[in-house]
Parts: C-alpha cells; sequence; structure tokens
C-alpha cells in the first residue's frame, strides 16, 4: 500500500476523545471560578436563572436557524428536562448558592467526589461490579475530600454551610449522572442540552424572582465576562461535552475526568482570584487520587 493511500485511513483514525477530555476538565474547573466572580456581584438565583435560560434559547433558537429538526420524543424531552433539573438548577443552585461562602477552590474540590460516589451508585443501580479495589478507592476518597473540608473548617478558611450546600450539590450531580445512564434518553445530545437548559432556567426564575434581590446586582465588566463564559463555555459546551463523555465512556469512567478539577481549580483561582493554596490542601488529593485509580483502573484481562 502506498503512502497517499494509507494517509487518509490514518487520519480518520483520530481520536478525538482526549480533545474532548481535556477541553471539558478545562472549561468545567475554570467555572467554578467564574462562578464565584458572579456570585460577588450577583444573587446566585438571578445569575443562574439568566444563565439556564439564554443557553437554553441559544441552544434551541440556534437549532431552528440552521433547519435542524426536533429529534427528541416526548419521553426523551421529559427525561432530559429533568435531568436539567438535577444537573442544572439543583446543582448549580445549591452549589453557587456555597461559593458565596467557600472558596472556588474547595467548591471544586468537594465537587470531585462525584466518581466515588457515582461508582458506588452505578454498582447497585447499573449492574456495574464492586470489587475489593473499587470499595478501597472509594474509601480513600471519601478519607482525603473529608481531610481537606476539616482542615479547611479548623482554620476558618471556609463556612460550614457553604460547604454543607456544596456537598447537596454534589449529591445533585451524581444523582442526575445515574439518572442520564439509568433513564439512557435517545436522540441528539445537542437539542438535550437545550432542553436542561431551558427546564433549568424555567424551573429558578420564579424562586430566584421571590428569594433574590433584583437590585443587588453590580453590573461590572467583571460580572459580565463571567456570566458569557458560563452561558457560552459552561452550560452550552462544556454541558455538551460532559453527556457525550457519558455516552462514550459510561458513568463510572466519565465521572472519573473529575478528578482533574481540584488542581486545576486551584490553580485558576491562585490565578484569577488570588485564593491562598496550602500544601495540606494539595496533600489531601493523594488519597483522592489514588482512590479515583483504584475505581476507574479497568480490570486486567483474563487468559
Amino acid at each position: 500500500m502506498s503512502l497517499a493511500t494509507s494517509l487518509p485511513a490514518q487520519r480518520s483514525r483520530f481520536n478525538t476523545l482526549p480533545l474532548a477530555i481535556g477541553l471539558f476538565c478545562l472549561l468545567w474547573s475554570y467555572a467554578f471560578v467564574a462562578g464565584k466572580i458572579g456570585v460577588t456581584h450577583c444573587p446566585p438565583l438571578i445569575l443562574l436563572a439568566a444563565r439556564f435560560s439564554l443557553a437554553g434559547i441559544l441552544i434551541l433558537g440556534a437549532t431552528l436557524a440552521r433547519g435542524g429538526g426536533w429529534s427528541l420524543t416526548w419521553r426523551d424531552a421529559a427525561v432530559f428536562a429533568v435531568l436539567g433539573i438535577a444537573n442544572n438548577a439543583l446543582y448549580l443552585g445549591l452549589g453557587y448558592t456555597g461559593l458565596q461562602s467557600v472558596s472556588a477552590g474547595l467548591g471544586g474540590l468537594i465537587v470531585s467526589a462525584n466518581p466515588v460516589f457515582t461508582a458506588a451508585l452505578a454498582a447497585l443501580l447499573l449492574g456495574e461490579g464492586m470489587t475489593w479495589r473499587k470499595a478501597s478507592g472509594l474509601l480513600l476518597g471519601i478519607i482525603g475530600v473529608t481531610a481537606i473540608v476539616w482542615h479547611r473548617l479548623s482554620v476558618g478558611a471556609d463556612s460550614l454551610d457553604g460547604i454543607v450546600f456544596t456537598l447537596a450539590s454534589l449529591a445533585s450531580i451524581v444523582a442526575g449522572t445515574i439518572l442520564f445512564k439509568l433513564l439512557a434518553p435517545k436522540g441528539s445530545l445537542w437539542i438535550g442540552n437545550g432542553v436542561q437548559n431551558l427546564a433549568a432556567g424555567i424551573a429558578l426564575t420564579p424562586v430566584a424572582l421571590i428569594f433574590a434581590d433584583v437590585h443587588a446586582i453590580d453590573y461590572t465588566p467583571g460580572l459580565i465576562g463571567a456570566f458569557a463564559f458560563l452561558v457560552l463555555g459552561g452550560s452550552i459546551l462544556a454541558s455538551w461535552l460532559w453527556f457525550h463523555l457519558l455516552k462514550t465512556c459510561g458513568a463510572t469512567a466519565a465521572s472519573a475526568y473529575h478528578f482533574l478539577m481540584p488542581p486545576l481549580g486551584m490553580l485558576f483561582a491562585f490565578l484569577v482570584l488570588g485564593e491562598h493554596i496550602e500544601a495540606r490542601d494539595l496533600l489531601g488529593i493523594i488519597p483522592v487520587a489514588l482512590g479515583i485509580y483504584l475505581v476507574t483502573r479497568p480490570a486486567k484481562a483474563k487468559s
């Protein structure tokens, strides 16, 4: 076979998955910093209601503008709407409320425990096997996150209320991840992401109008930039990549990429927000890293 005829075959085998994983991790980890900037200048519920509503309108509007057809059944549309409540409204509503009194770095670290809890529920509900290796990994992950949270509380760096809200946020995204695999909606992930965002925006808007003060919004360049990133980079691109990875890699493996968020989140928080990082916080990542490795390492093939 000549070189000319082999090159197209090589190009066709180019694996885009690592690029998707890398881009997702960068977008998702920086979103904690953008969210911290946003809630500093705007009540979190108002920020999220506007973010989700605009993202949903942009996604579905772009689909109509380019002549794309509706590819979801009513059942799948309802499933994506439910996922929007869990993965968007609850996850980020609780998380952004927590970000008012915890650092962006700690917020990202707590949510990075997603893989250990997802693996446990996947074993119970999705039939994914639970071995001693996975059980050990789950325990190490919990120990690592607990150690860092305990340390942050002991030095007064973050508030207990904020940590509780962030833990509830973690529970929401774990539930949303399991629901996505359990309910297995079909059709376009792009349109499904639009439905999720719009459903979350509709759910949060009345709550924001009742409990948040519109006059508390401080229209600054920082808020505008953070909002633009959260809509385009977070709700549209990163969310689409997340569900693409879930469908491609499975619940446990896709969730494992969240472990990359703590070091990236802490780095972005240090560079952009000037948040202080202690060596003990970084050491706490070690058991979490080992735990994620044990949970997600492929089993050896039997000879």
